[in-house]
């Protein structure tokens, strides 16, 4: 699952490959703001993201199917 992650006055965005599920990484996010805590997202490969939520400006939970790569898929 890729989850895309927007931080206040930066304009570059964080995608995270994750093998948590959507209501996971929602409920993580809500949890974040609401106790003003840091946001804590395993990648696939093992490494740990860390966003402070006062710094967080919106999260994207993308779906969890495969896009088809290559000429076939236009």
């Amino acid at each position: 699952m890729l989850v895309e992650i927007g931080i206040q006055h930066v304009s570059k965005i964080i995608t995270v490959d994750t093998d948590e599920t959507a209501e996971e990484v929602s409920k993580k996010v809500d949890k974040a703001i609401n106790n003003h805590e840091t946001l804590k997202i395993t990648e696939k490969k093992g490494r740990v993201i860390v966003v402070p939520a006062s710094t967080l400006a919106y999260a994207i939970v993308g779906s969890e199917t495969a896009r088809p790569v290559g000429f076939g898929a236009l």
